[in-house]
C-alpha cells in the first residue's frame, strides 16, 4: 500500500490511523512507546509515518503532558567561542534528551537587563533553565533573584555549589604553565582576557599559581579583551623588549595576533618564543606553527549540565557536580628556550 496525501496540508494523526487502519489512540501509543502495542501493528505505523514523512506536533503532544519539553539558556556572551560551544553541546544534549532550547542573549549585566531575559524565558514555560554567563556580577545578580524553575550555572570557580557545573579554567591553565615550564622556560608572560570575566581571572589565577609553586619568578599579567588585533598590539609591544621565551595567552585567538607580531619581528616560533593557548578552536590546529593549547571537553559539558537539569526538574538524586578537567594539546609552537 502506498501512502498518499494531497500535496496542499502536511499529513496527521489521523491520516497515518486511517492509512495503517487502526485508531489514533493506537498511533500516539506508538508515538509514546506503550507497551501494549503489539510489535506488529507498531511496523505498520511505523512504516505509513515514514512513507507519509509524517513529524508530530511535539509541541500539542507537551501540552496534552502538562508539560512544555523546553528548556531555557541564558547567555551573557555567545559570540564568544566558549561561551558558543557550551550553548551548541547543551542543544545537542537537550535534543537527544527530548528538549527544545530557547535562547534569552542578555544586553548588559545590570539587574534590568538580566530579569528581562529571564521573564522572556518564563513566558515559554521552559522547565529548567542553564545559565552561560562569563561575567561574575551577572551571578551577583542571579543570587539576589528568587527563580521558581531548577536551573544550572556554567561557571569556572565552583561558587554556586547548590547550582553550578564549572570547567576547572584553574587547572587548565596550570597545565599549561607547567608545560612550559617542563620545557625549561623561566621567563614566561602571561596575556590574561578581561578583567570581569570568571574564565580569565581563573586562568591567570592558574598561571599565577603555577609559577609560585615551581618557584619561578614571574611578572604582573597583562590584561587583553580575547582578540587577535589585541595579541598582534601586545606582542609588538613586548617584542621591543624581549625579556621573555614563552608566552601563555588566555585564548587562541589572541595567540594568534601574537604569533603575527612574533612572525613579523622576524623570529621564530618555538625557536625563539613558545606559544601557548586556551580554548583549542577549530583553526588553532591549523596556525603555524599548530598551536599547543588547553581542550574543554564541551560535548561532556552540555550532556553533565543536562543530566543536572533533568534531575533537578524531576526532583531525582543528584548527578556528579565535580568541576571538568581539561586536557593540554601540545602541538608545535612549543619548545625549549634558545640558550
Amino acid at each position: 500500500m502506498s501512502a498518499e496525501l494531497p500535496k496542499s496540508r502536511a499529513p496527521s494523526i489521523r491520516d497515518v490511523a486511517r492509512l495503517a487502519g487502526v485508531s489514533h489512540q493506537t498511533v500516539s501509543r506508538v508515538l509514546n512507546n506503550h507497551p501494549s502495542i503489539r510489535e506488529s501493528t507498531k511496523a505498520r505505523v511505523q512504516q505509513v509515518m515514514e512513507e507519509l514523512q509524517y513529524r508530530p506536533n511535539r509541541a500539542a503532544r507537551a501540552l496534552s503532558r502538562g508539560t512544555s519539553r523546553t528548556i531555557g539558556v541564558l547567555s551573557a556572551s555567545s559570540s564568544q567561542y566558549g561561551p558558543a560551544s557550551s550553548i551548541a553541546a547543551i542543544q545537542d544534549a537537550a535534543r537527544d534528551a527530548g528538549y527544545y532550547v530557547n535562547t534569552a542573549n542578555i544586553t548588559s549585566a545590570d539587574p534590568d537587563s538580566i530579569e528581562a531575559a529571564l521573564d522572556h524565558l518564563m513566558l515559554q514555560s521552559v522547565e529548567g533553565i542553564v545559565v552561560i554567563a562569563p561575567q561574575a556580577r551577572v551571578f551577583e545578580v542571579l543570587e539576589s533573584l528568587s527563580i521558581s524553575v531548577p536551573y544550572v550555572a556554567l561557571q569556572s570557580t565552583g561558587g554556586m555549589t547548590d547550582h553550578g557545573l564549572s570547567v576547572d579554567q584553574i587547572a587548565g591553565a596550570r597545565l599549561a604553565t607547567r608545560h612550559l615550564i617542563d620545557l625549561g622556560h623561566r621567563d614566561i608572560y602571561h596575556l590574561a582576557g578581561p578583567q570581569d570575566w570568571i574564565e580569565a581571572e581563573a586562568r591567570m589565577r592558574g598561571f599565577l599559581d603555577e609559577m609560585s609553586a615551581m618557584d619561578v619568578p614571574t611578572t604582573a599579567p597583562i590584561l587583553g579583551d580575547w582578540t587577535a588585533d589585541f595579541g598582534y598590539y601586545a606582542g609588538r609591544e613586548l617584542l621591543r623588549v624581549r625579556d621573555f621565551t614563552a608566552i601563555f595567552c588566555s585564548n587562541d585567538q589572541m595567540a594568534l595576533g601574537l604569533m603575527h607580531a612574533i612572525r613579523d619581528a622576524g623570529l621564530d616560533i618555538p625557536g625563539d618564543i613558545s606559544v601557548v593557548g586556551y580554548d583549542d578552536i577549530p583553526e588553532s590546529a591549523h596556525f603555524w606553527p599548530p598551536l599547543t593549547t588547553v581542550r574543554q571537553d564541551f560535548a561532556e559539558l552540555g550532556r553533565r549540565c543536562m543530566a543536572l537539569l533533568l534531575d533537578d526538574i524531576a526532583a531525582g538524586p543528584a548527578h556528579d557536580r565535580s568541576p571538568i578537567i581539561p586536557a593540554l594539546i601540545v602541538r608545535a609552537s612549543t619548545g625549549p628556550p634558545a640558550f
